[in-house]
């Protein structure tokens, strides 16, 4: 699997509290193939550098090297059969079917460790079950949001792979459609017409490309995540909280802390985050709009590319084949790429401040680990753990909450100064939450007089029922 599935290089590291010092550039980090700092992207965003008889090297770089094996004649026959389909998809700019085909190969391989996926057992399941059901009354406690959770369920590695592809794909196919739109959008018309099946080919190929990277990272994933929200991110279905048992174990194994008090802070953490996301009915598609719009932003500098087209010779297609492989693909920051990433970094650090703020006052006083799990999950996150850096290369953002820290600390203050039921009701409209800003002034915040958008918004639905049309009773019923 070559480590950067867009050309994304995996973000620098942080250092432990996420937003102080500098960070580390230990290979490089953070400048592309072209030398210019900060650009996520390598030097051959589809990496077609690695395919047999197109140069470029094998074996780890090679994207194929996982599917294809050595290519001894025993393998040529599937070989040639996967690249049949390859060739022959026609979906979108991600071939899904491949990356759920290859993060399934993945699971079953099993870990670095040996560990090996396994089905779910009665007695597990039960374990879930309870620790949920148990978190949940705890929340209750120091929460005003209801319980977000309708079931509780324990997944396994392949289990969860299933039930967080509709997500990713959300996630993803905003980034992949637009990295692979840029060579149609700079090829004049003439052009696109006599290399149509050329395009048609390396769109077809990028397809399975990326579904084939997406499968290994996703696969890989799957081996670390310990529930659906560990991105911060609601992966799995709405209302039903996730926790998958054999990751448990191995997150749990060198911590010296009893499993069932591993498993029930787990549990905490995953069912505060349910309620956020069932009951702040914006947020969701807050968050995932941040990164739609950092798909939006990107231009890809194709004056290299425009420069080896206006050389080619129309007769012979095959030489737009030859310049891609050049790293002609060079993206650039722009304001709309910066803006949408600062409010999905706020964003993030709003909902993981606050989950970790009431997680911990739900389990300070009940657990005596609450502590040290507590200080473990935070650095996990803000160091960059391996959910962070895998989805960095999936869609070229760092989803770190690197204010993770100063966002906890503002919700606890706000419980002291306004109680539970004022610092939750923030969360009824986007605009009454704090932005970047307020995370370096929180006693200004905390202490600062807001507007009450419930009733706007109460006022301007009543307006609207108002505005509606009537039946001939004047009654507005049909």
């Amino acid at each position: 699997m070559s480590d950067t599935p867009f050309g994304f290089g995996l973000p620098p590291e942080e250092p432990e509290n996420g937003d102080e010092g500098k960070k580390k550039d230990p290979a490089g980090g953070g400048q592309g193939s072209g030398g210019q700092p900060g650009n996520p992207f390598g030097a051959n965003p589809f990496g077609f550098g690695g395919l047999p008889g197109m140069g470029g090297q094998s074996g780890a770089d090679n994207p194929f090297a996982a599917m294809f094996g050595s290519l001894n004649p025993n393998d040529l026959g599937a070989a040639f059969q996967q690249l049949g389909q390859m060739l022959s998809y026609e979906g979108g700019p991600v071939n899904w079917d491949m990356a759920k085909q290859i993060a399934r190969q993945v699971v079953a391989q099993g870990t670095a460790d040996g560990t090996k996926d396994a089905s779910v057992g009665p007695a597990e399941k039960s374990a879930v079950e309870e620790a949920v059901r148990l978190a949940d009354l705890w929340l209750d406690q120091v929460t005003s949001l209801p319980s977000g959770a309708n079931t509780a369920v324990a997944w396994s590695r392949a289990e969860w792979v299933e039930a967080t592809l509709p997500a990713w794909q959300q996630l993803v196919d905003p980034v992949a459609e637009r990295v692979g739109a840029a060579m149609g959008d700079v090829l004049p018309e003439e052009m696109q017409a006599m290399a149509g099946p050329l395009i048609g080919m390396m769109r077809s190929m990028g397809g399975a490309m990326f579904g084939q990277q997406i499968g290994q990272a996703v696969g890989a994933l799957a081996g670390e995540v310990v529930g659906s929200t560990d991105v911060g991110l609601p992966l799995g279905p709405a209302n039903r909280a996730a926790l998958l048992p054999l990751n448990i174990e191995a997150f749990g194994k060198d911590l010296g802390v009893p499993s069932d008090e591993v498993r029930l802070y787990l549990a905490l953490r995953e069912a505060a985050h349910q309620r956020l996301f069932a009951h702040v009915p914006w947020l969701r598609a807050h968050l995932f709009g941040a990164v739609e719009g950092y798909a939006r932003g990107i231009t890809v500098d194709t004056s290299k590319l425009e420069e080896a087209v206006g050389q080619l010779d129309p007769t012979q297609p095959e030489q737009l084949q030859e310049a891609l492989q050049q790293g002609m693909f060079q993206p650039e920051d722009t304001p709309q790429q910066k803006a949408a990433l600062a409010r999905l970094e706020t964003a993030l650090a709003l909902v993981e401040g606050w989950v970790d703020a009431v997680v911990h006052e739900a389990a300070k006083s009940r657990l005596t680990s609450a502590d040290a799990l507590r200080e473990t999950l935070r650095r996990r996150r803000a160091s960059g753990g391996p959910a962070e850096q895998t989805f960095a290369t999936l869609i070229g953002l760092e989803l770190r909450p690197r204010r993770l820290r100063d966002a906890a600390r503002l919700w606890a203050s706000l419980t002291d100064a306004r109680g539970v039921d004022g610092r939750d009701g923030l969360w009824e409209h986007p605009d009454m939450l704090p932005t970047a800003t307020d995370l370096d002034d929180p006693d200004g915040f905390v202490h600062r007089e807001h507007l009450d958008f419930s009733e706007l918004d109460k006022m301007l639905g009543e307006a609207a029922k108002g505005d509606a049309p009537e039946d001939g009773n004047g009654d507005g019923k049909e």
